[in-house]
């Protein structure tokens, strides 16, 4: 019992205590509650009060700056104004001043006007006096003065007469002094009757091979040998049923002597392929350019010229070895020339060294490439005279065919001895000369067009085989050059039967294995 009550006892204070501890923390909560809102409802006021301060402080600011904005746009105005009435200040003394200039103007224009009526009141004064003066002078020379200028005639037409019979009688005394250099330039004129023989050479050459098996190796397979072998020498190959012959035919005499060569070397080397072609057809070049040389050194001494020559122009007259004239050879021609020239000189006792000289080179132009414009002989005077030949030779040179006023005797002679060499019965045949320029004709408008590269006529002129650049012509501008070909044959040349035009584009890529 006593337990009992005990645990009641002690039950009941635990109960008594934790409301006693209720109220006690009930009452410590609520005072730190006041005590928070109490602290916050001062930090609020704290926040306004900083708002408030900042608002101020802000509008403070705002304030300053538009006063400051305020000031500054002020200022600009004041000095724009001032700008502008600088401005206006200038406009005013510029309008001023061309106030000023209209009123000059218009003063100068009265003073013009003025002066203008002076003069012609002065000219209609001193017309009236030169009609009054015109007529006392008629009166007092009994004359009009119709009369007065066909008497001034008269006395005019007498002494130029007699000025003219002057003039005649100097120009007479003058014509006998020259008379001697005259009686030397007709003398010569006459010495064209002579004639001499002359060989000519023919357009094609023949090609003597060991046997016929040789014809289908220079053929090649599906014809690549020979069609390689004409587009690297430029030469039409003939292979019909002559036995152990092959015609190599071209109207070029340095590349039917090249095409010579070229195949009689393949013949005897045996290897006949599109590479050993070119290379042989390189080498035959070379010995050609060389025999040009030889030639051109043979020519001094069968002309006996004396004191040498430049080697450029050598080369250009031994090239004359190889070029025909109407039929004639030029070499040949060019010497004959000289030895003409030379008997002549000396008849007439004329400078023999140089009549000789420019007698050997007066067809030189002819060696040069066809690029190069102008006539041969004058083409020739440039050549000599760039090679250091003296005047006087150029000059005989270039006036061989009048193209330039002849001065010497020897100029004379050396048109002279020309026509001599190429007047003579059988020197040269027209229709020879006629059929090759026909040939250069159509070489020269495929060379015309753009992209071509080489361009040959073969086969007598009945086909022109164009070489072109494969990387500017393609194969559509490929068919359309041959077309634009054709079609300028047909308008610039007179032919008999057609004409072939063919156009060959080729690409090689080569590399060599190490």
């Amino acid at each position: 019992m006593n337990v009992l009550l005990l645990i009641l006892g002690a039950v009941a204070g635990l109960a008594a205590g934790a409301a006693v501890g209720y109220f006690v923390c009930k009452s410590r909560l609520e005072g730190r509650q006041a005590d928070a809102r109490a602290d916050a409802r001062a930090i609020v006021e704290d926040a306004e009060r900083q708002a408030q301060t900042a608002r101020r402080e802000a509008e403070l600011a705002a304030k300053e700056a538009a006063i400051k904005a305020k000031d500054e746009a002020e200022a600009e105005i004041r000095a724009r104004r001032a700008e502008l009435a600088r401005v206006e200040q200038r406009l005013d003394n510029r309008d001023a001043a061309l106030d000023r200039r209209d009123s000059e103007l218009d003063e100068e224009r009265r003073s013009l006007s003025r002066r203008d009526e002076a003069l012609k009141a002065r000219a209609s004064e001193l017309d009236a006096r030169e009609a009054e003066q015109i007529k006392a002078l008629e009166e007092v020379a009994g004359l009009t003065r119709a009369e007065a200028e066909r008497r001034l005639f008269d006395n005019l037409e007498l002494e130029l007469e007699d000025r003219l019979g002057r003039m005649v009688r100097d120009r007479t005394f003058e014509a006998e002094e020259k008379a001697d250099a005259e009686a030397r330039r007709i003398t010569v004129l006459t010495m064209e009757r002579l004639a001499s023989d002359l060989t000519a050479d023919s357009t094609v050459k023949a090609i003597a091979l060991p046997s016929d098996d040789l014809k289908g190796r220079v053929i090649g397979r599906e014809g690549r040998n020979i069609r390689a072998f004409e587009a690297a020498t430029g030469v039409d190959v003939i292979i019909d049923d002559t036995p152990e012959t092959v015609i190599i035919s071209c109207f070029d005499p340095v590349r039917r002597e090249t095409g010579r060569l070229a195949m009689e070397r393949l013949v005897q080397d045996g290897r006949i392929h599109p590479g050993r072609i070119e290379q042989i057809v390189a080498k035959a070049k070379k010995d050609v350019e060389k025999e040009m040389k030889a030639a051109g050194r043979q020519a001094l001494y069968d002309a006996k010229i004396q004191g040498g020559m430049h080697s450029d122009l050598l080369r250009l007259l031994g090239a004359l070895k190889y070029r025909t004239s109407y039929g004639q050879n030029v070499l040949a021609h060019s010497v004959e020339v000289t030895n003409l020239c030379g008997m002549m000189a000396q008849e007439l006792g004329a400078n023999v060294k140089v009549a000789r000289r420019a007698a050997l080179l007066h067809d030189v132009g002819k060696a040069v490439d066809h690029e190069v414009e102008g006539t041969h002989a004058l083409i020739g005077g440039r050549m000599a005279k760039k090679a250091g030949e003296s005047d006087d030779v150029v000059r005989g040179i270039s006036a061989h065919h009048h193209e330039v006023e002849m001065e010497t005797v020897e100029d004379v002679l050396v048109a002279t001895a020309d026509a001599v060499s190429a007047s003579r019965p059988g020197a040269r045949r027209e229709t020879t000369e006629t059929y090759i320029e026909r040939l250069r004709s159509l070489e020269d408008i495929a060379l015309s067009h753009r992209g071509v590269d080489k361009a040959y006529a073969i086969q007598a002129g009945r086909e022109v085989r164009v070489m072109v650049q494969p990387s500017e012509v393609d194969d559509r501008i490929a068919a359309k050059l041959a077309f634009d070909i054709s079609k300028q044959i047909e308008h610039d040349l007179e032919y008999p039967g057609q004409i072939k035009v063919t156009v060959i584009r080729e690409s090689r890529a080569t590399e060599v294995a190490r």
